[in-house]
C-alpha cells in the first residue's frame, strides 16, 4: 500500500469500490493538508479518497471522541466479519438514536439521479403494517437504551395508503415518529398533513435541495418540483408541523444555496433546523467526476463561513459526540442511560443558531460548548443521581445555577438558558423539543460510499434500518451492501404488484 510522504492517522478496514471485499486501509495526512483514506484490494489494486479535506479540522474533531454503551442483546455474531454481520452484531460499540423503516420503494417522482426506486428496479419493495410493527417492536426491544426515535423513508413513504396506521402504531409504541418526504403528496393533498400529525407524526425531513428551480430540472426531472415543495412547507406551516430541510449537497449542483436557504428558513416557523447530507456515489463512479463534485464536511463548514460573511464561523460546528457526552452526563444525573449520539467524529457536525432581529447568531456566541460540558461533568459528580437525591429542589437549583454561569451575553437570552437547563433537569423529549422550537439546527451528515467507507466508523453508528428479517444495519453499510439482499428477499415483481394491485382495486 503506498502511503509515502503521508503520515498515517490510523489504520481502518474498508471496502474495495469494485467487488464491496473488506480490505485493510489506512487514513492519512497527505502534504497538501488533507486526510485521505488509502486501500489495496489484491485483485483491483490501490484506491485513495479524499475523507476530510482539512486535517488540522480532523484533529480537532478527534478530540470529541465518545464510546457508547454497545449493545446488551445483540441479533446476529460477527462470524463474517463487520459489516457482513450487521444484524446490529455483537461487535457494534453504539445504541440506536435513530431507527430507518423503508416502508416502500415506489415513489411519485422519477429523478433521474435515482437508480433505486420501484421502476427501475423491477420489484416492489413494501413491508405489510404487521411486518412494520415487528420491526417498531424490535427496535423498542434494543438495550440497554430502547430506540427512541423512528424515521419511515423510502422510496416516497406517503404513497402508502395506510401510513396513518403505520405512523399510529409508532406513537403508540412511545416513538418520536419521523418522516423523510420529498413533500409532493402534502402540496396534492394538504389535509394529509394534519392527518398525519395527529396519528402521532412529529418531524417532516424534507428533501429540499435550494431555492433555484434549474437544481431540481438537474436533479429531480422537473422545474416544477420546487414549487410543489414550496406548497407543502406553507401547508405544514399551517398545521404547526416541524419541518428539516434536507438537502443533497453537490458542488457544482447546488453547493451555493446555503445562504439562501437560511434566509428561506426564516419566513417559515415550522423550518426548526437544515441537514446537509453530501452527496454520495453509489455504484461505479469515475474518480474525475467523484472529485468535481464531492463535498466533505470542511468544504460544507468553510461553504457556510463564506456565505454568511462569517456570521456563522466555521469553529461554530462541533462534531456529533458533543451531543454523547452531554447525553452521557444526564443519563448519570438522572440514574438511567439515554440515548448516546456516539457516532464516530468525522460523521457529522452541527451547530444550533439563534434567531435574532437582523438574523441568525450560532449558540457558541452565548455559551462555550467545552465550558458546558465541564461544568456538568462537575455537577454529576458532586449531586451523584437526581433519582437517589434526597432534595431534588435543591439538586435541580444547584444545577440551573452552575450551567447559567456559563451563558456568554445572557440579557435577552434568559429563555434559552431556562430551555438549556430544562433539557438537562427533566432529561426528556418534551423538553428537547421545546428548546428546538427555540433553536435552529444546521447540520451535516456525510454518510458513506464503496469509496470511503470505514468499518470503524460503521461499528460506531447510531442510525440503523430495521428490516423484516429481524435485523438492525447501520445506515452505511445498509445502503453500501445489505439493501439489495434485503430488498430482493422481501420484494415483489413489480408487474405481479401491478396486477394484484388493480385486482383489489376492482374488488
Amino acid at each position: 500500500m503506498t502511503t509515502e510522504n503521508n503520515e498515517v492517522l490510523y489504520e481502518t478496514e474498508s471496502l474495495c469500490p469494485e467487488c464491496l471485499e473488506i480490505v485493510p486501509a489506512r487514513l492519512v495526512r497527505t502534504g497538501n493538508g488533507e486526510v485521505e483514506i488509502v486501500k489495496k484490494c489484491p485483485e483491483h489494486g490501490e484506491f485513495r479518497e479524499v475523507v476530510w479535506s482539512d486535517v488540522e479540522m480532523f484533529e480537532r474533531a478527534m478530540k470529541y471522541e465518545h464510546k457508547g454503551p454497545g449493545i446488551e442483546n445483540p441479533q446476529t455474531e460477527c462470524s463474517e466479519g463487520c459489516p457482513r454481520s450487521c444484524g446490529l452484531c455483537d461487535r457494534h460499540l453504539s445504541t440506536t438514536a435513530l431507527g430507518i423503516i423503508d416502508v416502500t420503494n415506489r415513489c411519485n417522482l422519477n429523478c433521474p439521479v435515482c437508480f433505486a426506486n420501484a421502476e427501475a428496479k423491477g420489484y416492489v419493495y413494501e413491508p405489510s403494517l404487521e411486518q412494520i410493527e415487528e420491526m417498531l417492536d424490535l427496535l423498542r426491544s434494543e438495550r440497554p437504551v430502547k430506540t427512541p426515535a423512528v424515521q419511515f423513508a423510502g422510496g416516497e413513504p406517503l404513497v402508502r395508503d395506510d401510513i396513518h396506521e403505520i405512523i399510529a402504531a409508532a406513537d403508540e409504541r412511545g416513538f418520536h415518529v419521523q418522516i423523510a418526504t420529498n413533500g409532493i403528496e402534502f402540496a396534492r393533498n394538504p389535509e394529509l398533513a394534519e392527518d398525519l400529525h395527529e396519528a402521532g407524526l412529529n418531524v417532516v425531513y424534507l428533501q429540499f435541495d435550494g431555492l433555484k428551480p434549474e437544481i431540481y430540472e438537474e436533479v429531480r426531472g422537473s422545474r416544477k418540483v420546487l414549487e410543489l415543495k414550496k406548497e407543502a412547507i406553507k401547508v405544514l406551516e399551517r398545521v404547526g408541523l416541524s419541518t428539516v430541510l434536507v438537502p443533497t449537497l453537490a458542488r457544482g449542483v447546488n453547493d451555493d444555496q446555503i445562504r439562501p436557504m437560511l434566509d428561506f428558513a426564516r419566513e417559515y416557523e415550522v423550518i426548526r433546523g437544515i441537514n446537509v447530507q453530501p452527496i454520495s456515489f453509489t455504484g461505479r463512479t469515475p474518480k474525475e467526476e467523484r472529485e468535481r463534485m464531492r463535498i466533505t464536511i470542511p468544504d460544507f463548514v468553510k461553504l457556510v463561513e463564506e456565505q454568511t460573511d462569517g456570521r456563522i464561523p466555521a469553529d461554530s460546528f462541533y462534531p456529533v459526540p458533543v451531543a454523547a457526552k452531554i447525553a452521557h452526563l444526564i443519563g448519570r444525573l438522572h440514574g438511567e442511560p439515554k440515548p448516546e449520539f456516539s457516532a464516530h467524529p468525522i460523521c457529522g457536525v452541527a451547530t444550533y443558531l439563534i434567531e435574532e432581529d437582523d438574523w441568525y447568531r450560532p449558540i457558541t456566541d452565548y455559551v462555550d460548548p467545552d465550558a458546558f460540558l465541564d461544568t456538568l461533568e462537575k455537577v454529576a459528580r458532586k449531586i451523584g443521581s437526581l433519582e437517589r437525591t434526597r432534595d431534588k429542589a435543591k439538586a435541580t437549583w444547584i444545577i440551573a445555577k452552575n450551567l447559567r454561569r456559563i451563558f456568554k451575553g445572557i440579557t435577552g437570552k434568559k429563555r434559552l438558558a431556562r430551555l438549556v437547563v430544562d433539557v438537562v433537569t427533566k432529561g426528556t423529549y418534551d423538553a428537547l423539543s421545546e428548546y428546538h422550537w427555540n433553536a435552529f439546527l444546521l447540520g451535516c451528515m456525510h454518510f458513506m460510499d464503496p469509496y470511503n467507507f470505514q468499518v470503524d466508523r460503521v461499528r460506531r453508528c447510531v442510525i440503523h434500518y430495521a428490516t423484516p428479517d429481524g435485523r438492525i444495519i447501520p445506515f452505511c453499510a445498509y445502503n453500501t451492501i445489505h439493501r439489495e439482499e434485503v430488498e430482493r428477499k422481501f420484494g415483489v415483481p413489480l408487474e405481479e404488484w401491478k396486477k394484484q394491485r388493480r385486482k383489489e382495486q376492482n374488488e
